[in-house]
């Protein structure tokens, strides 16, 4: 995720440049949001596009639980007081999972769950709660010894918990079968597990772990003026996408201040929010539901031919306000998977408390690592771009379609530009551990 500061209602280049927040390696406890506070939250700009106000009137995510695997989550910021239940420290490093050694973690949760109090981020599901489980960088992991297997157990332990989401907003170029495993084992459990598509589109634009395992949805990123993130990797394992451009988040590790933020680790939080949204309005659904509910209420625009796939966007851009006050998509078989179309079991809700192998093992139970088909093995949308080159229709609600108030297919509109901008590539764990937030 790069960062550029809020000062004074202008922005400026932060020092950090291009530089990934997740370099920084130091364990804290986190401080309250100061003068750019108010500021911050004004630059929200997605809410108010994707009409939020509208959408709480119905539902707030109350009831559902989003596990967020990240640096951790500081519960005493503001706007997460209340919000934050008891996780576990996969890392087993210095501190626990509350001690976020970078900011990342507490932004993420910010932008799912915060309340908005003392100008902090107001989450797009602000009645949901957040389980954290803290998992190592690369940074943390020269700067300290780490749990080896910190990133599968804490997948495992999450689908194993109350949670009904999970929230990976990391990655990696490098394959895992332990971790695809473990992957496999949340959809089993019945939960929906999304995984930033990553960030590195104009270095290789390689695939990207775990949004790449089939067993994920990836996702990817919009800008604010209408186009695919440039930065926003792209390719057949991309399943969903959602608005992550110029977006507050914390600075840094310090949590005193906000910055302009962009990368596909935002888009996967408000993926993971829209998702809260439809689960908490119908807490009966299954993970399939909800996951069908919001593709076919995906925003997909002129020239995208029904049923087919872009290679940006995926089955589009999310827009829980399409299904909330309109009544968009059909949740159909509750226990088909709507990617792979197979059969995946699974209740609506997880198990009861977390629960790990302390051992290190990263073995997941028997028949989590069976493979499954290509996410997007459908047909797809020439280049993922619209026939006649003009922009797609997108995630948000600012213009009313023919017949419809509040939007349909308008709004946000996105483009489909393939031009690609680095920002935070993941990087994971194979023989070099690499693994970075994106």
């Amino acid at each position: 995720m790069t960062v550029r500061m809020i000062e004074s209602g202008r922005l400026r280049r932060a020092l950090l440049g291009t530089t990934a927040i997740a370099v920084l390696t130091t364990s804290l406890v986190g401080t309250a949001p100061t003068a750019v506070a108010a500021d911050a939250r004004s630059q929200q700009w997605y809410l108010d596009a994707m009409k939020a106000e509208e959408i709480w009137k119905k539902t707030t995510g109350k009831g559902i639980t989003v596990a967020v695997i990240d640096s951790g989550v500081d519960p005493d910021t503001p706007s997460l007081k209340g919000k934050i239940l008891k996780g576990w420290d996969a890392a087993e490093a210095e501190g626990d999972e509350t001690d976020d050694y970078t900011g990342h973690g507490t932004s993420i949760a910010e932008l799912i769950v915060g309340s908005g109090d003392n100008g902090g981020l107001r989450g797009l599901a602000p009645d949901a709660k957040v389980i954290p489980y803290r998992v190592s960088d690369t940074e943390l992991q020269n700067d300290q010894a780490v749990n080896a297997f910190d990133f599968e157990q804490a997948i495992m332990a999450a689908a194993d918990s109350d949670a009904q989401i999970i929230n990976i907003s990391w990655g990696s170029e490098y394959y895992s079968s332990s971790i695809r495993k473990a992957v496999a084992y949340a959809q089993q459990k019945g939960k929906l597990l999304f995984a930033a598509a990553g960030n590195d589109a104009t270095k290789g634009n390689k695939d990207h772990y775990p949004a790449s395992y089939s067993e994920a949805i990836a996702v990817a990123a919009s800008d604010r003026d209408g186009s695919v993130a440039e930065y926003s990797q792209h390719g057949k394992a991309i399943d969903i996408a959602a608005p992550g451009t110029d977006i507050p988040a914390y600075c840094d590790k310090n949590l005193t201040k906000y910055c302009l933020s962009e990368g596909t680790s935002i888009s996967t939080a408000l993926a993971s929010a829209s998702a809260a949204l439809i689960w908490s309005m119908h807490p009966d659904w299954t993970a399939n539901q909800v996951l069908r509910v919001m593709l076919d209420s995906a925003a997909r625009g002129k020239g995208w031919e029904p049923g087919t796939v872009s290679n940006y966007l995926g089955h589009g851009i999310v827009r829980p306000n399409a299904h909330v006050s309109r009544g968009e998509g059909k949740p159909g078989d509750p226990n088909i998977n709507p990617l792979t179309k197979e059969s995946t079991g699974g209740a609506a809700t997880g198990g009861a408390t977390p629960s790990a192998d302390p051992s290190g093992s990263a073995a997941a139970p028997s028949g989590a690592g069976s493979s499954a088909p290509s996410a997007t093995t459908s047909a797809q949308a020439p280049d993922g771009k619209p026939t006649d080159g003009t922009a797609v229709a997108g995630s948000t609600e600012n213009a009313a379609s023919a017949g419809e108030d509040g939007g349909g297919s308008t709004g946000l509109v996105i483009g489909i530009a393939a031009a690609v901008v680095v920002v935070l590539a993941g990087a994971g764990f194979a023989l070099a551990r690499r693994r970075r937030t994106v």
